[in-house]
């Protein structure tokens, strides 16, 4: 199948090299010349836009980093809506709020072209492997004729419901998830602290009730998981500014639901600390070291 990819960034480009490796032939489309270099080595054609990326193709993925980005690419002058053919299936795959889904899945349906939303969860490791978990929303016809295309670059293919549940489903794991990560960091500052071993701490806490994917996978605390972005200075991964904007969407549907979010109204002060003390290209997990510098600071005093 002709595949057009927009966006290649560190979730973006390792999906599009599993759909190459998976047979498919592909076109891609990004600002990053170096990103589109990489793609285009191993087999993909390059466009320089995304209406001519698409041009062609039988199907379409994007994955950008926010909502501004998704509806320039489909709304845009040189986007895809201006350049793809009825009745291609389009996939967005960025994580963004749901009313920009359903106004794009709008547009896209008056063009003659189904939208789902299939953000994604698994980060860059499961990105790389191959083993993401798609959330997608779309009517049951649409996730039929998108999954064999998802199942390239995931493990995990959920049908949310309608147009903007994969959305929904996205924002509420990332709430999750950045609420415990902060979690585990505090937990790993003070025990190392009070004189345990990282390690140690890290071990039981990962056979016991406190396990969770930001302790076991993503330890933040640096040489207690070797892979993890803690082992490399919390450089790639998912970005801590990244986890900021998908809190800001949480707690924007919250408001607009009246729905109360205590600790998620917490989480997104402390990432905005964290990019505001100029760590916010840095993983997400790196939000420890707001602890760590606390704690330096106090050692000094």
């Amino acid at each position: 199948m002709h595949i057009a990819f927009i966006g290649l960034g560190n979730m973006g480009a390792p999906m599009a090299r599993n759909l190459l490796k998976a047979g498919h032939t592909l076109t891609v489309f990004d600002l990053n010349a170096a990103a589109v270099a990489s793609l285009c080595a191993e087999g993909a054609a390059t466009a320089d836009s995304a209406r001519k990326a698409v041009a062609e193709a039988d199907f379409v993925i994007t994955m950008l980093p926010a909502a501004a980005h998704v509806r320039s690419a489909y709304l845009g002058p040189e986007g895809v809506l201006a350049g793809v053919r009825p009745g291609v299936p389009l996939v967005d795959s960025s994580t963004i709020d749901p009313a920009t889904v359903r106004e794009l899945a709008a547009a896209a349906e008056a063009h003659g072209n189904a939208l789902a939303d299939a953000p994604v969860s698994g980060g860059t490791v499961g990105a790389q492997a191959g083993t993401l978990t798609f959330m997608v929303g779309a009517t049951e016809a649409l996730f039929a004729q998108v999954r064999p295309v998802l199942a390239g670059m995931g493990r995990n293919l959920v049908h949310c419901g309608g147009t903007g549940t994969g959305q929904v489903a996205k924002i509420c794991n990332n709430l999750i998830l950045g609420i415990s990560m902060i979690g585990v960091s505090e937990a790993m500052a003070l025990g190392v602290k009070l004189g345990i071993d990282a390690n140690v701490l890290a071990g039981i806490v990962n056979t016991s009730t406190g396990r969770c994917w930001a302790s076991d996978t993503c330890n933040p605390w640096p040489g207690v998981i070797e892979a993890a972005p803690a082992g490399r200075g919390y450089t790639g991964g998912f970005g801590a500014d990244l986890m900021l904007k998908d809190l800001g969407l949480a707690n924007d549907a919250a408001r607009s639901v009246k729905q109360p979010l205590f600790l998620g109204a917490l989480a997104q002060q402390v990432y905005q600390a964290v990019s505001h003390a100029g760590d916010g290209q840095l993983d997400f997990s790196g939000v420890i070291r707001q602890y760590l510098s606390a704690a330096d600071k106090e050692g000094k005093q």
